[in-house]
């Protein structure tokens, strides 16, 4: 199972609006005969890229797959049927499928005369699928917000700039998540101040094996977005989210708009309709990278379900602070993390945590 999560892990970032499933084939003396992951959406699922390379040697093996075979015929077959026809006879998965069309795989080989076990490595499994998982039981995309400041929580200097904050290895990093995300979004304070380009490059990977994300920016006012801005090249898709009442006929032809409805207090867009808005465009995780105000309003809607802070080793004293108005008010509605990871990077300390509030996907 461990091996199966490994290959899981292949396809992040290109199967989307799929999960990411890795499956290892035993024959029946119990030797790998075969190995796959879902490597794109569209395309073979895991468990039958590992039976094809099983061959004869499936039958009478063991399929060990991340996730409960899929019971559905969609874009491709139902794998469940798949093992069957291959003569499995004995399948050991991580976590259930949550997907109303597609679960149900476990009792169809089960009642097929399959020996079936669920639950191995399941909380490793479904960390792996967090994303995914996240997405389904809530109707939303996952939200991981990253940020990053100096030790006493600044992102700029009192004068406004902020290159570099953060070190070379942390930059790297964060390409990394933008392109394991189905999209990145920014607000229009940082799109202004910044003119971010928002693309993904990955150390060792040409352009054309790096997944780019959807690039959003959140523009109320449909003012902070013109010609010629980085966010517009070809690099990636972008968005531009605009309320309704918004001018925006200058980006006729510069690039899509959605227009939703404002925040009913604060400034800002009604984060739930901007997250049903990408969810309908088959996002299922997002990277907020925006400034302290995007960021508030997102916590203030319960909309954050992983944090990412990449702090390095400076003080400035004064300037902008991380994290905007989130509605807190009282030391009592703080929100606490619960960090799960801690690491090093160059100079700066990376930290991972989760809202306590929320239930990890593998407790549902």
């Amino acid at each position: 199972m461990s091996r199966a999560i490994e290959l899981a892990a292949r396809g992040i970032g290109h199967t989307s609006p799929n999960p990411v499933v890795g499956c290892v084939v035993l024959d029946s003396a119990g030797r790998t005969a075969g190995e796959g992951w879902h490597q794109r959406a569209g395309g073979p699922h895991a468990e039958i890229h590992a039976l094809r390379a099983a061959g004869e040697r499936a039958r009478g093996g063991t399929a060990i797959v991340t996730l409960e075979p899929c019971n559905h015929t969609g874009r491709t077959g139902a794998c469940a049927q798949a093992l069957i026809d291959a003569g499995i006879a004995r399948v050991v998965y991580a976590v259930a499928d949550p997907t109303p069309t597609a679960t149900g795989g476990a009792a169809t080989l089960a009642g097929a005369g399959l020996d079936v076990e669920a639950g191995l490595l399941a909380g490793t499994a479904a960390a792996g699928n967090e994303a995914w998982l996240t997405s389904v039981l809530l109707g939303r995309p996952f939200v991981l917000w990253k940020y990053a400041a100096t030790l006493d929580g600044r992102i700029a200097a009192a004068d406004g700039t902020s290159r570099w904050i953060s070190s070379a290895e942390s930059r790297a990093d964060v390409h990394r998540l933008r392109a394991a995300a189905d999209a990145v979004i920014v607000g229009s304070g940082t799109a202004r101040a910044d003119d971010p380009q928002l693309g993904a490059r990955v150390s060792g990977l040409a352009d054309t094996e790096v997944s780019q994300p959807l690039r959003v920016v959140v523009d109320s006012g449909a003012a902070a977005v013109k010609a010629g801005a980085r966010v517009l090249d070809g690099t990636a898709p972008t968005l531009i989210a605009v309320a309704e009442d918004a001018d925006a006929a200058h980006l006729d032809g510069l690039a899509p708009i959605v227009r939703l409805p404002r925040a009913a207090e604060g400034p800002g867009l009604h984060i739930p309709a901007l997250l049903q808005a990408l969810y309908e465009r088959e996002v299922r995780s997002v990277l907020l990278e925006g400034g302290p105000t995007l960021a508030g309003a997102f916590f203030a809607a319960k909309a954050v379900d992983k944090v990412i802070g990449y702090l390095a080793p400076v003080l400035l004293g004064s300037g902008p602070v991380t994290l905007g108005d989130a509605g807190i008010t009282t030391i009592a509605q703080a929100l606490r993390l619960d960090v799960t990871d801690t690491a090093r990077l160059g100079p700066d300390l990376r930290i991972t945590a989760t809202p306590v509030r929320h239930t990890r996907p593998e407790e549902n």
